[in-house]
């Protein structure tokens, strides 16, 4: 019997495989990259932080214009309570509800999202703390902005990178990596005594940043120059030459970004503003509300510091406006010589027994 030929199965071709595309969602990165390792209290504590700071720093610019439907400051009693005194106590609250919680969830973020909203408070008033005096709108309060915007970064790189170098908690750590990290420290202690702040908070998380600015010029006036190029004239000058060129265009590119956010300082000599001049009336209502009729001329010492320290900066700055405008309408120099060589001949006339209506006369015997 013949056997029949088996057939033999066609090999079908295999479909062309069809491309995927992938489309960015947040909620699957938000779980992959914040929730699963565990950094959402982070994530909530760098929410809270620059949220806190954005809202206080429209309020007190509200405030600063004098807008009638704002609120206005915490007054009560006529002690006006600074924000960072809030900030104090959420940071308080955060703390202690933390350690009562174990750390367990949800309260670790509930109060991961409290602990950053008080140090947006804290942080915007560090001047203040600093200097223990009201510098919020001056040059001085600019160093809240900059512990501000230090804070911010800082938070922001741990919940990047967790740890330098992008280690973590579960890592085994070789003495290799203990030696990239030891140098990159100390590349970190060189750029910030060479006066570059910047470059050296973002290379303590990105290495690379901080080598390249320890190797290069120091600002001119950083404790680095002041050590190192005091003999070294060529290279002091070109540190001044590289200052003038492009730390300078920086640094108003900075201050620019820096008003933007925080408001312009006030100027020496500037126009009392309308939350000055408020400030004012209240405390005059208040001086005489609590001084006796016949202690008028005591008023002052019932005013709170707060008051007394506007009162007595607006009369500087009138006293300064004053002064600049004498200094622009002064005579010029020839006038300004006739008059004291005048001044001096009088002088010396007087001295040498002279009338000083008579220019040459001698006074005769009595």
């Amino acid at each position: 019997m013949d056997a029949s030929p088996v057939p033999t199965p066609t090999s079908t071709p295999s479909p062309a495989p069809v491309p995927v595309h992938h489309h960015f969602h947040f909620g699957e990165y938000y779980v992959h990259h914040i929730q699963d390792p565990g950094k959402q209290p982070l994530f909530l504590l760098l929410l809270g932080f620059i949220g806190s700071f954005l809202f206080i720093r429209f309020s007190v610019r509200m405030i600063r214009r004098g807008v009638r439907w704002w609120p206005g400051n915490v007054t009560p009693g006529g002690l006006h309570i600074h924000h960072f005194v809030f900030g104090i106590f959420f940071l308080l609250v955060s703390g202690v509800g933390t350690f009562v919680t174990v750390g367990t969830h949800p309260w670790i973020d509930i109060f991961g999202l409290i602990f950053g909203m008080g140090c947006g408070l804290v942080l915007d008033e560090f001047a203040l703390l600093l200097h223990l005096e009201d510098v919020y709108w001056s040059e001085q309060g600019r160093k809240s902005v900059d512990a501000v915007i230090v804070g911010i970064l800082f938070t922001g790189l741990l919940l990047v990178g967790y740890l330098p170098l992008g280690l973590k908690p579960s890592d085994r750590v070789h003495w290799g990596l203990i030696a990239a990290l030891s140098i990159n420290a100390l590349f970190t202690v060189v750029t910030l005594f060479k006066g570059k702040f910047w470059s050296g908070m973002i290379g303590i998380m990105v290495p690379g940043v901080s080598w390249v600015a320890a190797v290069r010029l120091a600002r001119p006036n950083s404790p680095w120059a002041r050590w190192r190029y005091a003999d070294r004239p060529r290279k002091y000058a070109r540190a001044r030459r590289r200052e003038a060129r492009w730390h300078r265009r920086g640094d108003r590119g900075r201050m620019w970004v820096f008003d933007l956010i925080a408001g312009k300082p006030t100027p020496v000599g500037a126009r009392p503003t309308r939350a000055h001049l408020l400030a004012e009336r209240v405390a005059d209502r208040l001086s005489g509300a609590l001084t006796a009729p016949g202690d008028a001329h005591r008023s002052r010492s019932y005013l709170p510091s707060d008051e007394q320290r506007i009162r007595s900066l607006t009369r500087l700055n009138r006293l300064a406006a004053r002064h600049a405008a004498v200094a622009t309408t002064a005579p010029p120099n020839a006038e300004a010589a006739a008059r004291r060589r005048e001044a001096a001949a009088r002088r010396s006339a007087i001295a040498a027994g002279r009338s000083r209506g008579t220019k040459g006369n001698r006074r005769g015997p009595c």
